[in-house]
């Protein structure tokens, strides 16, 4: 696996547990448990497994979390009606694009 799919799969399991964490109701649905724990802990080994091949930390935590926040953003409106305003997209916009910046600066310098 490259190390690009290795951290879009980090991302993807970060989400997955933060989902997991909202349909636990707080923990309270303790068959969410074990997923929650799971996707967390698969995500975070990701990572440091990425950042082993190289990456630099503040490349690879800006994308995680960038990926991480528009996704749960999109997946909570569509999964549990949370919001999604235009307010709300333009700021995960101006995240993305701080990541860009990010991942730009890494490359030249």
């Amino acid at each position: 696996m490259t190390t690009w799919l290795l951290l879009i799969v980090a991302i993807l399991l970060e989400v997955t547990g933060t989902m997991c964490l909202t349909a636990s109701d707080g923990l309270s649905k303790r068959r969410w448990i074990l997923p929650v724990g799971a996707s967390y802990l698969a995500s975070l080994a990701l990572v440091s497994v990425v950042l082993g091949r190289g990456m630099t930390v503040g490349v690879v935590y800006g994308i995680w979390v960038a990926g991480g926040v528009a996704l749960t953003a999109v997946l909570g409106r569509v999964i549990f009606k949370d919001p999604l305003t235009l307010k709300m997209i333009a700021g995960i916009g101006l995240i993305m694009a701080g990541v860009l910046f990010i991942e730009i600066g890494a490359m030249a310098g």
